[in-house]
């Protein structure tokens, strides 16, 4: 897995002071996709994560000016602090995957001991459900057949499989 932090965007707000958003950009098994975030969500990540797993120091939470050099240092610092995560576990928690949206590894060990980054997700959300791929409305080897005309594909399958020694009509 490789995760760089290609960019940052100012983004204001009505509600509350304006606020950075980064652009995470996620490489997995050739597929490449992205994920936003900010400052306040790093920062709540690395306080789960240390609980847990051995993590590098992060950026500092409060910065004096919001200049364009300061903010690029702050996501300099913060992709090489997502590099260090991985680069310095074996196994990464799923807390970590669920923070990237990486849903496409198996279950680890560790990643049951940190939780989940989104504490309101249930254990069963998780898990996947299976849909039926193929339903038939009725069992065609017991029901009559719907029309007056014989199945030749059904009777050629079953001559086939009982009666192997004997020609097709």
């Amino acid at each position: 897995m490789e995760v760089y932090i290609p960019s940052f965007r100012y983004e204001e707000s009505d509600l509350e002071r304006g606020y950075t958003v980064f652009k995470i950009e996620v490489l997995m098994n050739g597929r490449k996709h992205f994920v936003e975030k900010r400052y306040s969500e790093f920062h709540a990540l690395h306080k789960k994560l240390k609980k847990c797993i051995k993590t590098p120091e992060i950026p500092s939470k409060h910065v004096r000016n919001w200049v364009p050099k300061v903010l690029e240092q702050r996501r300099q610092g913060l992709e090489t602090y997502l590099q260090a995560v991985i680069l310095e576990n074996e196994e990464l928690p799923k807390l970590f995957l669920d923070f990237l949206n990486v849903r496409h590894l198996p279950s680890l060990p560790k990643a049951e001991s940190c939780g989940s980054f989104d504490e309101t997700e249930s254990e069963e959300s998780s898990k996947l459900s299976h849909q039926p791929v193929l339903l038939f409305l009725r069992d065609p080897y017991v029901l009559p057949a719907a029309s007056d005309f014989p199945n030749v594909v059904i009777e050629g399958v079953l001559h086939g499989i009982f009666y192997p020694h004997l020609q097709p009509r």
